[in-house]
């Protein structure tokens, strides 16, 4: 922080911005790489970049942040939203089909607490249909699919840096561009709607307004206070999983004994230490042992409300059913999870989640 601020240069797309893409595209092999001040900014500059427009229609899963499907309804769009899957709150790849129609533009994917899709079906309709494909990745830095980096498989995808990431620079996202086609225009959507960094590249001699944009850049001293956890990003991560695991082994008894069901991780996919949960049997079930833990001092919350029964959505939807996005909303439950946390803690949590199946 201090060197960015004796740099004498702190707003966007200074020495620590630079670094950060640097460490992005040689650490994960994205293609263009921008910081953005939110995921939500980097959401809104994809759907820029996909040209979506009124009438437009574009998928997205009901078990997510709002972020997922407002960037686009900003441009006009048409959401359509698609259910999560039987064993873990991503979006069910094989129903997607189903889904798509003359008017669809892109899809959406959600990779749910670091778990990646089952992004080879996704691309593959993408392909038939000629469709933009958004890797919603703001929990799955450093998670992978069949080895590749989420992030990497889609056209465009967008991360999160916000305090509750792995890493985060306070608020914080970033947009990776993966089609090489759209690369130009992202870096100018990015800069207000001018070719700005052209400009100081020195490849024109003037820059000027040229497309739409807005101010995406985060300033140079988030960008710097980012790049100090990214120098230790293994050791974050390596702590993290460590606690992931430790959950897990811990709380199987109670899954093999039908007591709840833990976070499923795909043959495919990989745990990122993102955060943990787990999956009670009722929403009764849930909301009694959210209180238990509340008693015995843990705070355990449950996560998203599913958007197509959302006050702003539900007059609007006119969908099929989506029982398994409304399944995850009532009985998943989140673990408390953060860097911190100590072998001590977790066997507190542990405990406390035993003794309330045993009663």
């Amino acid at each position: 922080m201090a060197n960015a601020g004796a740099s004498g240069k702190i707003s966007g797309n200074g020495m620590y911005t630079a670094k950060c893409h640097d460490f992005f595209k040689q650490r994960f092999g994205f293609g263009k790489v921008l910081l953005t001040t939110s995921c939500t900014d980097a959401l809104e500059m994809s759907a820029l970049l996909a040209n979506i427009g009124p009438g437009d229609e574009v998928i997205v899963p009901s078990y997510t942040f709002v972020s997922s499907a407002n960037a686009f309804i900003l441009r006009g769009a048409d959401i359509v939203f698609a259910d999560s899957s039987l064993d873990n709150p991503n979006v069910d790849a094989e129903r997607l089909e189903a889904l798509i129609t003359p008017r669809t533009k892109a899809i959406v994917v959600v990779h749910y607490a670091g778990v990646a899709c089952d992004m080879d079906k996704v691309m593959q309709l993408a392909t038939k249909h000629n469709l933009i494909v958004v890797e919603d990745a703001a929990q799955a830095l450093d998670a992978s699919y069949k080895g590749r980096p989420l992030g990497s498989i889609g056209h465009l995808a967008a991360f999160s840096f916000h305090e509750t990431k792995n890493i985060s620079s306070g608020e914080g996202g970033m947009l990776v561009v993966n089609d090489a086609k759209l690369a130009p225009r992202a870096e100018i959507i990015w800069e207000k709607g001018t070719n700005r960094a052209a400009f100081h590249r020195g490849e024109v001699d003037k820059y000027g307004w040229v497309d739409i944009g807005s101010s995406f850049l985060p300033s140079d001293l988030a960008a710097a206070f980012l790049y100090g956890q990214l120098e230790k990003l293994d050791d974050i991560q390596q702590k993290r999983k460590a606690i992931f695991e430790n959950y897990m082994q811990s709380l199987l008894p109670l899954q093999q004994a039908g007591k709840l069901s833990l976070p499923n991780i795909p043959q495919y996919a990989t745990q990122n230490g993102h955060l943990f949960h787990i999956v009670t049997n009722n929403v009764d079930e849930r909301d009694q042992l959210i209180a238990h833990l509340k008693k015995e001092g843990i705070q355990a919350v449950f996560h998203y409300l599913p958007l197509h029964l959302s006050p702003y959505f539900k007059e609007k939807y006119k969908g099929a059913a989506l029982p398994w996005s409304e399944h995850y909303a009532d009985c998943l439950l989140r673990l408390p999870f953060f860097y911190d946390l100590t072998e001590q803690e977790i066997e507190t949590v542990v405990q406390s989640i035993f003794a309330f199946y045993k009663r």
